[in-house]
């Protein structure tokens, strides 16, 4: 079997994506679905790409907020069947310790799997159409693309009245918002939650938080972005704002229990770190690639400090509750999203690397 079809190929780390014919020469292995691609969500972290330093083996298809519809199985033991809708998330091996005790974000083969180069069982299968080879699976799904063949392991199946097209951020970015507050925190009636950065992970967050009954602050520099935080109940405060950790702390009777780092910038994270009660939590979701210099007293009192990769969740537990809570009208993530057909996946980078949208969507 060869399937040709339409994908986004970054040929080189400086240059645009183009949309060009791809072909798939084999039917799904063991273990493994063929999935249409409805929509796949724009991340940060495919943006990041562009300055992996080379880690990132090029030509590849990237993509990983990918969902659609199986049109393939391989082996008896998918669990999924043709017609299926799913969301797609990260890779992971299943077999290590972390994935045994239901931390795949931790997996031991997460950063091969999913960051340097992905599954290497039959990459040489996917290929440009002159027969070039391009690189295996991004995050385990490559799905800027039409189609997209994933390990069973990375999908989860959803309700098939859903709108499948704009579920493929729930697999990554606003996987990892909500999950930080849901999961990593726990966070409940009575709770404060201070969110640093209203991004699509950040609004991700602020929602969760709402939804738990916490009261929630979001700090970010645009002011369109505190205005829809705002709109989900956050108390909205500039980056800027004068003395913001004692602000925080006057707004929330003593400090935050929780606050979410989605900057990474050194400031911003102090900043999270006083605003804190003693024995708060602060998390982290951005990876800090400079020395990250702590102001004296900013981490004493019992406040601790964590890196949390997307959200600490299980996938196939979280998209669930999340599309429910949506349904219930309290996860309204379809008001962060604006689609774009795939042919204008230059303009939508564009956009996200401005600021102009939270998140795009493309449609293949």
């Amino acid at each position: 079997m060869t399937k040709r079809f339409e994908a986004a190929v970054l040929r080189s780390y400086g240059k645009p994506f183009a949309v060009e014919e791809v072909a798939l020469h084999e039917e799904p292995a063991d273990g493994e679905i063929l999935v249409r691609i409805a929509g796949c969500g724009m991340c940060r972290t495919d943006l990041a790409v562009r300055s992996s330093a080379g880690r990132t083996p090029l030509p590849a298809v990237l993509g990983h907020e990918g969902a659609g519809v199986v049109v393939g199985t391989g082996g008896p033991d998918t669990g999924l069947s043709t017609g299926d809708h799913v969301v797609l998330s990260f890779d992971s091996c299943g077999r290590c310790r972390n994935c045994m005790g239901a931390a795949p974000a931790y997996c031991d083969s997460f950063a091969s799997l999913n960051l340097f180069g992905g599954r290497k069982e039959n990459a040489a299968r996917f290929t440009d159409a002159t027969g070039g080879e391009l690189a295996p699976r991004w995050f385990g799904q490559s799905s800027f693309a039409e189609y997209a063949m994933v390990s069973a392991r990375n999908a989860v199946r959803v309700d098939p009245a859903l709108p499948v097209e704009l579920l493929g951020p729930l697999g990554c970015g606003f996987l990892t918002g909500a999950g930080a507050v849901l999961h990593s925190f726990g966070a409940g009636p009575g709770d404060t939650v201070a969110v640093f950065g209203a991004g699509a992970v950040g609004l991700a967050a602020v929602m969760a938080a709402t939804a738990a009954g916490a009261v929630t602050v979001a700090v970010d520099r645009h002011p369109e972005r505190l205005a829809t935080a705002e709109r989900f109940s956050a108390i909205p405060l500039h980056a800027s704002t004068a003395d913001l950790p004692d602000r925080i702390r006057r707004l929330t009777d003593g400090g935050t229990r929780y606050a979410l780092d989605t900057t990474g910038s050194p400031e911003m994270i102090n900043d999270a770190l006083q605003a804190l009660r003693p024995t708060g939590h602060l998390g982290l979701v951005a990876r800090i690639r400079t020395p990250l210099p702590l102001r004296p007293g900013s981490l004493d009192r019992g406040r601790k400090i964590s890196h949390i990769c997307e959200g600490d969740a299980v996938p196939g537990l979280l998209i669930p509750r999340l599309t429910e809570l949506w349904r219930a009208g309290k996860f309204p993530f379809d008001q962060l999203i604006r689609t774009y057909p795939l042919a204008d996946i230059n303009e939508a980078e564009r956009d996200c690397d401005a600021g102009r949208v939270i998140k795009p969507v493309l449609i293949p």
